[in-house]
């Protein structure tokens, strides 16, 4: 096997409309509007050419779990959720780049990164 990419990564939370005003009022994807009807709640959104698919199901208990979101100046966005009441702690180095972390309205872990090198 030789993987091409990632297609997607789902992540499951408990209230799609609120899931989906945080990460399109809040974090700025777009909703994409080629998602069959599986029979449950959903969505799927493009993130910068990615997809993220949010499935109506119980969160799993956070264990180290997240995804990452890559922006080009972290300190900045950090400034501007915190302007938007969004809870998010202070960059921190890791690797070549820094990260902050936050939580979507299901708990679930969201990482900001920002590559420096």
């Amino acid at each position: 096997m030789q993987p091409l990419g990632i297609h997607h990564v789902s992540i499951n939370v408990d209230d799609v409309p609120a899931a989906l005003d945080f990460y399109l009022g809040v974090l700025g994807l777009v909703e994409r509007t080629d998602r069959p009807d599986f029979g449950f709640d959903g969505a799927w959104l493009d993130a910068a050419g990615q997809q993220i698919h949010l499935i109506h199901a119980p969160t799993p208990q956070n264990l180290g779990q997240h995804l990452a979101l890559q922006v080009a100046d972290l300190p900045a966005t950090v400034a501007e959720l915190r302007n938007k009441d969004i809870t998010i702690t202070d960059p921190s180095p890791v690797g070549p780049g820094l990260q902050a972390f936050l939580n979507d309205p299901a708990g679930n872990a969201v990482e900001i990164y920002q590559l420096v090198s």
